[in-house]
């Protein structure tokens, strides 16, 4: 304050000089006029004093105010900063988790489709068990069936053949040719 206060007066004692070298009174630059400097100076401290009991007061409130409400909203700033942070971790924490599980999941499914897939062979292999078993079955029954019906078809041919040899009571080269027209009747059928 006190720097301020003689930088002013000799701001005003510098003003005051020229003023007086152009009116024609006295000396240089550098010459002083003792009177205009008192009253220069008291006109300052007149000022100087009314500033002082009610611009000052007012001006260092406003100051005052100003400086409180830049630390507030820097408080607030700082505050928020701090919240910004902590819901920044919060939500890596659930993203974090919810990765995890995710990923639990996605093991679960895996697990559960691997069953349900060896559970589908189990069942495509036992299916095609009892089909192979059964068309087996079927085709032993099918040859069975095929085989007696061969039987009786060469019962009732041998029988046919034998009662036309009975009947024809015909020597060794009429059985030749009997028994050759009876198989080339058994190609025929077939």
């Amino acid at each position: 304050m006190r720097k301020t206060t003689w930088l002013v007066l000799l701001g005003v004692a510098g003003t005051a000089m020229p003023a007086r070298a152009q009116e024609g009174g006295g000396g240089g630059p550098l010459s002083v006029d003792g009177g205009l400097v008192i009253w220069t100076l008291v006109v300052f401290a007149t000022l100087l004093y009314v500033l002082k009991r009610s611009a000052w007061p007012v001006l260092l409130a406003a100051v005052r105010e100003r400086e409180q409400k830049l630390e507030r909203q820097l408080a607030e700033a700082e505050k928020q900063r701090q919240e910004a942070a902590a819901l920044l971790e919060e939500q890596k924490r659930l993203l974090a988790a919810g990765h995890a599980e995710a990923q639990e999941i996605i093991a679960k499914a895996r697990v559960v489709a691997e069953k349900e897939r060896e559970a589908l062979l189990a069942r495509a292999r036992e299916e095609y068990d009892q089909l192979l078993v059964r068309a087996r079955k079927e085709i032993a029954e099918e040859k069975e069936k095929a085989l007696l019906a061969l039987r009786r078809e060469a019962v009732d041919l041998t029988i046919a053949a034998a009662s036309k040899l009975i009947e024809a009571h015909l020597d060794t080269e009429a059985n030749r040719r009997l028994v050759t027209e009876y198989l080339e009747g058994l190609e025929r059928a077939r």
